[in-house]
């Protein structure tokens, strides 16, 4: 087969594939990202490439997508055009996947360096007992005797008794093996790395010496646009790094329903997602312990905390199922398993644990969320709410726990919206109009390349506001703006002229994406509004709103509120709570009552299914108004024009 270069612009990255294979895998070859929403399916027109050397055929979805103009020039879509000879590729901003705002750091719980003591595991606090999954313990045993000839492992098992009070120790053939040459040649002083396996401890491994400093865990977030890791030091409690990735997964579509399409509709399709997360992990570990002058084999323990189909793909597991009624997963609880089973480069002994999930739609980032929260943990009630495509709530407290999801559509997060993008560099993230004039902001202050979702919700309430839409989301046909136009047959409002952005084209809001964020929002405020009417509560009654992930970092909650997003409540009582998936990883990994706790509050949960609870839809439907139909929901808000 013939083999051709491909050389991608502005990067400059050149790279030799076979004949036939699409430019978006050639692009993924080269370590060249480019957005794409629908999995490569052709459908989603965000992957527009611009071949500007080579042989190239237009085929029928780039034809949908494009203008005459734009064919004429060369623009394709990556993921259909396959490479017939050597080819140079520019792709344009609005195209390239870059850094997003990843939110690595949680500012739940103040943790600090925990006290070396071991206390009663009082349920009210997960952090009581500091007591990490896996232990390094350094061991000075007595050589065996006539009076004292028990086995060489009973020997070690009856040392740990001795210094950690844990009874009940499991020892794999693994470790067996050298176990009697170890002892032998490093004059009975030894390292028993241990981890904490249901009701016993489970010995890993044996090391010479004393290496009980030596010893790291990883608490990870598997979100699905972005993959984050803390490396933490076990014996201290100590976090060294932080580093934070853009889920390679999203090659294959940007979320999870169009990953586990991709997954099932074809053979083999779960292994490139599965080998995605894994090399995003392994490329983390790499960051953090090179950084750190660490070697990988001293990382022993990770927690994951994810979504339901992120925990599956991770793990290899089949995720057809989920997204397919009655919504069914085929595990909501995981084992513990060896890290390197997975290809995950620490310790080829070191463990792996995976945070429970509690429906298809509600995962183990929610419930590590819900741990971080200390919802569980006391009388009042609270809630946690993650805004994205899909919205997850939860509400309880140390007696009850309920929570649902909602489809929101990826409003959010730049989906469905024309000049819509994530959370990246160039994205205009908060938006003023005053005396009509505009004011924005974008993410790293760079020149505009679109809009996210932070940034369109500031621009819906702002045009609210001023008069030039209503409140049922249209223009207003009688005002006069220098920045209404109408184009392509629709009303839209310029946000950033052509000549202030990077692509050279208006970042415009037209009327169809201010129904699409009616639409999402509309979505979350209903489920919120069903769940409290389930359990018979009132706003009022509800003591904290958490507002969890990259999305309420930098949400302007009195706007949230003003367009009916989040409850109209006072805003003291919402609070962001950062990565709370990632915070709740953390503390699972210090404390092997945290984790167990995980799994207590994952089974406590109680899912509500929003598509066949009737008064959701009738909720979703007096939510399609700015902020409601129903204005005593929403007392403090008043528009101004």
């Amino acid at each position: 087969m013939s083999t051709y270069r491909v050389t991608f612009l502005p990067e400059g990255k050149e790279v030799e594939v076979e004949e036939n294979i699409t430019l978006m895998q050639a692009a993924e070859k080269a370590g060249v990202y480019i957005n794409t929403l629908c999995g490569g399916k052709g459908v989603c027109g965000k992957c527009r490439v611009q071949v500007t050397d080579g042989k190239v055929l237009a085929d029928k979805h780039s034809i949908g997508f494009l203008s005459k103009e734009e064919l004429m020039e060369g623009y394709v879509l990556a993921c259909q055009t396959k490479v017939s000879s050597d080819m140079e590729v520019v792709i344009p901003p609005e195209s390239r996947l870059e850094a997003e705002q990843i939110l690595m750091e949680g500012t739940v719980v103040d943790y600090s360096q925990p006290a070396k003591v071991f206390v009663s595991k009082v349920p009210s606090d997960p952090l009581s007992l500091f007591e990490p999954l896996v232990q390094k313990i350094y061991l000075e045993l007595k050589e065996p005797s006539s009076e004292d000839n028990i086995a060489d492992s009973d020997r070690v098992i009856r040392e740990l008794r001795k210094k950690t009070e844990y009874q009940t120790f499991e020892r794999s053939l693994r470790c067996l093996r050298d176990l009697a040459s170890e002892l032998r040649s490093n004059n009975w002083k030894v390292t028993a790395t241990i981890a904490k396996h249901g009701d016993l401890w489970r010995i890993l491994q044996i090391e010479p010496g004393d290496t009980s400093e030596q010893n790291y865990g990883l608490a990870l977030d598997v979100g699905t646009t972005t993959v984050v890791a803390q490396l933490v030091h076990l014996k201290s409690g100590n976090v060294l790094g932080v580093a934070g990735s853009h889920n390679l997964q999203s090659h294959y579509g940007e979320d999870v329903i169009s990953r586990m399409v991709f997954a099932c509709s074809r053979e083999g399709g779960l292994n490139p997602l599965h080998e995605a997360i894994i090399k995003d992990i392994n490329n983390l570990i790499k960051s953090l312990t090179d950084d750190k002058g660490i070697g990988v084999e001293q990382i022993t323990a990770i927690v994951a905390a994810g979504n339901t189909t992120m925990s599956h793909l991770l793990l290899g597991l089949v995720p057809c199922s989920i997204r397919l009624d009655p919504y069914v997963p085929t595990a909501h609880a995981f084992p513990q398993i060896r890290a390197a089973e997975l290809g995950i480069n620490i310790n080829p002994e070191g463990i792996l644990e995976t945070v429970a999930d509690v429906a298809s739609y509600v995962g183990g980032d929610i419930v590590s969320g819900i741990l971080a929260c200390g919802i569980a943990d006391r009388q009042e009630v609270k809630a946690l709410i993650d805004v994205g495509t899909n919205g997850e709530i939860a509400m309880g407290n140390n007696d009850w726990m309920v929570c649902c999801s909602a489809s929101a559509g990826p409003a959010f997060e730049g989906g469905g919206i024309g000049c819509g993008m994530r959370a990246t560099l160039g994205a205009i993230e908060k938006v003023e109009i005053t005396n009509g004039r505009v004011e924005y902001h974008t993410i790293g202050k760079a020149k505009p390349r679109g809009i996210c979702g932070s940034g369109l919700i500031d621009a819906v309430y702002e045009l609210v506001r001023n008069g030039i839409i209503g409140q049922e989301g249209k223009f207003n046909r009688s005002t006069k703006h220098e920045r209404v136009i109408e184009r392509d047959d629709e009303p839209q409002f310029i946000v950033a002229y052509s000549h202030e952005t990077e692509t050279g084209k208006d970042i415009s809001v037209t009327e169809s994406d201010i129904s699409n964020l009616v639409r999402s929002k509309g979505a979350v405020f209903a489920a919120i509004k069903s769940l409290i009417d389930y359990v018979g509560l009132g706003f009022d009654q509800i003591d904290t709103f958490f507002v969890a992930g990259g999305f309420g970092s930098y949400l302007n909650i009195p706007k949230a509120i003003a367009i009916g997003l989040l409850p109209d409540i006072d805003p003291k009582r919402i609070q962001f709570v950062g990565n709370s998936s990632l915070m709740g990883a953390r503390m699972s990994l210090l404390s092997t009552h945290a984790f167990e706790r995980t799994a207590k509050i994952a089974s406590m949960m109680t899912n509500i299914e929003l598509s066949t609870y009737l008064p959701f839809m009738d909720e979703y439907v007096a939510a399609l108004f700015l902020p409601h139909t129903d204005r005593k929901l929403f007392p403090s808000v008043d528009y101004k024009h």
